[in-house]
């Protein structure tokens, strides 16, 4: 029996994720909501490959996930910000040895939870604020991820893939899991890079590494990568920040693998892209302000580690949204 599998969010990444596993046999539904979720259930959702392949899936949608039950897995594939309420009902939806997996960006609300450590069960109030998410999402039934590829929705109920197939998977706890090891099994039977990793955490911190300093830094000027990392200022701006995070994350056991400045230098090999930020900026969206960088400022001060640069940059940042997104 293949397994059942709800995308909750079904933009970009969720709808790369639902045409795959479609298409590879799971059993799939996803959640979605104005013009994209009425596309999706009269023509279908699409997926246009990075090498120009299309293909079509069409699979259960509503905009309320009460209206599926007894799934094996539920993909959160919200930004983080949209968490909150995108949990609602989530539990209720699962099989009883189903497994919620958390696909955001940034910081993860459960950060702490499943660690054994001086912060365990400790709340990130900028992802957080209220302890809502973590009160509707129980960390025993949660399975972290860290997703890479990038993806855009073109049109409503239609996604094109950019690059990138990697969905590392790992336990809170850092164990090897049956539940695990499954849906690794599922996503590589759709195409996916999916490891399960010892350590989520770590390779939490080696993505958010640069986003926390390039996204804030690309809405601010509105740059993409190459004109950031090509600019004095702006490059030795990030590197600073992430400095001031590299210290934060060492502080709380993290361990990064490469050099500041490699991890610099890839972002410049990427060229003239859009960082998330940039893009939800020029859509009128929000921003993943507090998943990116406040939360990492929160984590310094739990930590006693100085972050001024990261927290002026987070300042600016808050203000502008302010300015410049008010509802």
């Amino acid at each position: 029996m293949s397994m059942k599998i709800c995308i909750v969010g079904a933009g970009a990444i969720g709808g790369m994720l639902a045409v795959r596993l479609a298409e590879s046999g799971a059993q799939v539904s996803v959640v979605a909501r104005g013009a994209h979720l009425e596309a999706i259930k009269t023509q279908g959702l699409t997926l246009i490959e990075a090498d120009g392949s299309r293909k079509v899936a069409h699979i259960a949608a509503s905009s309320d996930i009460r209206d599926f039950s007894s799934q094996d897995a539920i993909v959160l594939a919200v930004k983080a910000h949209q968490l909150a309420a995108a949990c609602a009902g989530v539990t209720e939806a699962l099989a009883p040895q189903g497994v919620i997996v958390t696909a955001q960006n940034g910081i993860p609300f459960w950060y702490f939870a499943g660690e054994d450590g001086p912060h365990t069960h400790r709340r990130i109030h900028a992802v957080d604020p209220d302890g809502t998410i973590a009160a509707r999402l129980p960390a025993t039934r949660l399975i972290g991820s860290v997703v890479y590829p990038a993806a855009e929705i073109i049109g409503p109920g239609v996604i094109r893939h950019i690059e990138g197939l990697r969905f590392s998977l790992g336990e809170l706890d850092g164990s090897t899991s049956l539940r695990a090891s499954d849906l690794s099994a599922v996503f590589r039977a759709a195409g996916f890079k999916s490891p399960v990793v010892r350590d989520i955490r770590a390779e939490i911190w080696t993505k958010l590494w640069g986003n926390l300093a390039f996204n804030p830094i690309s809405a601010l000027t509105r740059a993409d990568l190459a004109a950031i990392c090509a600019d004095e200022g702006t490059r030795n701006l990030a590197a600073t920040m992430m400095a001031e995070a590299q210290t934060i994350a060492e502080k709380l056991g993290i361990t990064f693998k490469i050099p500041l400045e490699k991890r610099i230098a890839g972002a410049a090999e990427v060229g003239a892209h859009k960082t998330s930020m940039l893009q939800d900026l020029e859509a009128g969206r929000a921003l993943e302000t507090e998943a990116l960088i406040g939360a990492v400022a929160e984590l310094g001060r739990l930590v006693d580690v100085p972050s001024p640069t990261i927290d002026a940059v987070l300042a600016c940042l808050r203000l502008f949204t302010k300015t410049n997104l008010a509802s």
